[in-house]
């Protein structure tokens, strides 16, 4: 088949991989100048199948309320709100009922062990050379966050995943450089876990993807989807008066936030809302005072991961506000954090031009899992709303999405990964 493919996110690179391996005629067409250039581009790099769960759980909408009065929120509403943000949290609410938790955290994780299997399939098969780092570690900081960590824990059990509960002195052999005048009552320890550089995955991967023949048009915008045609794609790049038409067997919308807008005219509503994350990235200082591998702050939910010589600090669920502003409050928690439990590991005097505070929307539905397959409109499918865990469920998404359209059935269950499951 002739195929474009409408993103070059993380996500859209592994299906253009995926679906190019397989024979078809892949071209994709990405409105920035480059790869992984939107939520692909800094964030956090974890990659932790036990971990990926909903952020619409029992007890959720509690927190959040709570959340308002703290400094250093996780999760946070941001003025204005949009009428579709106010949407998006009433059905995230109704999606913290335990049952609709339940099946869509064992969804996700389906998913997610997957994904990592494709991950280090594809990393060994291509002798992918990106940074990153193996072992992960959950710090709690207090009597209280550990007793909150058991059922997560007794999930994780569940699943097979192995991991251990440590406390500070063995967490200390693990990561020598944790500031010692932190105190914590202990940890949780992954070793199967890691950290990885997404970008730079999704740049040596779109490499692999030509080298099969597939092809990127870059500062292409992809114009709504018509559906008298809806196979018949139109895009406009710089210089060019009228947009560049072309016809298709099939179109992959892979695009984030702004695939709802692509999809509106075929009649599909996809409730896609931007929550924003955050973070810092800066050169390590004295590799002795820095992290081995990836860490996560349980009370503060902000990761701090080694990739390669930097450090990268990650966090922050952001919901309306002014797209383009970072919030000075987000990015002073991620400093705060680090130098809670790294002090020396890099030079934050200032934020000049060695360190890079980013934020970065990620696409999310408000229960959770993604959407992947066809989309109910014959020759479109989609491969969307993977929010803060599109890294840990590319490869696996885009192999099972390039299964479906091959007519194939994919390795794993896709029991409610279809669109099927937002019509329920």
């Amino acid at each position: 088949m002739k195929v474009a493919i409408v993103g070059a996110g993380i996500i859209g690179v592994t299906t253009a991989y995926e679906l190019a391996a397989d024979g078809h005629e892949v071209i994709v067409f990405e409105r920035h100048g480059a790869a992984a250039l939107e939520t692909s581009f800094a964030n956090a790099g974890v990659v932790a199948p036990g971990y990926v769960t909903p952020w619409a759980a029992p007890g959720m909408p509690g927190k959040v309320a709570r959340y308002l009065f703290s400094r250093h929120a996780p999760v946070r509403l941001s003025w204005p709100l949009s009428k579709a943000d106010v949407r998006w949290m009433q059905q995230w609410r109704r999606a913290c009922e335990l049952d609709t938790y339940l099946a869509n955290r064992a969804r996700l994780q389906r998913l997610a062990f997957y994904s990592r299997e494709r991950l280090h399939l594809l990393t060994e098969h291509h002798l992918l050379e990106y940074d990153r780092a193996e072992g992960y570690m959950v710090l709690l900081r207090s009597d209280k966050e550990q007793k909150l960590a058991q059922p997560g824990l007794q999930v994780l059990r569940d699943a097979g995943v192995p991991f251990k509960e440590i406390g500070p002195e063995e967490a200390r052999v693990l990561e020598p450089a944790l500031n010692p005048d932190t105190p914590f009552a202990g940890a949780v320890h992954l070793p199967g876990d890691e950290v990885g550089n997404c970008r730079q995955f999704a740049l040596l991967l779109k490499n692999e993807a030509q080298a099969l023949g597939a092809h990127f048009e870059f500062n292409a915008t992809v114009h709504p989807l018509n559906p008298a045609n809806p196979t018949l794609l139109r895009a406009v790049q710089p210089g060019m008066t009228l947009p560049q038409e072309g016809r298709f067997d099939a179109v992959v919308v892979c695009g984030g936030v702004d695939s709802a807008m692509l999809l509106q005219p075929l009649g599909l509503q996809l409730p896609l809302a931007a929550v924003h994350g955050y973070s810092i990235s800066a050169p390590i200082r004295e590799p002795l005072n820095a992290p081995r591998s990836g860490l996560m702050d349980e009370r503060y939910k902000v990761a701090i991961s080694r990739l390669g010589n930097r450090v990268r600090v990650a966090g922050s669920a952001e919901i309306g506000g002014v797209p383009g502003r970072k919030r000075p409050g987000a990015i002073q928690t991620l400093y705060k954090v680090l130098h809670d439990w790294f002090p020396g590991a890099v030079q934050l005097a200032n934020t000049g031009a060695s360190v890079q505070e980013w934020k970065g929307a990620r696409p999310m539905l408000p229960d959770g899992p993604p959407v992947i397959g066809a989309s109910g409109t014959p020759g479109v499918w989609i491969n969307l709303g993977h929010g803060s865990s599109g890294w840990a469920l590319s490869c696996g998404s885009a192999r099972a999405l390039a299964d479906l359209m091959s007519g194939r059935p994919p390795e794993i269950d896709m029991e409610g990964l279809g669109i099927e499951r937002l019509a329920a």
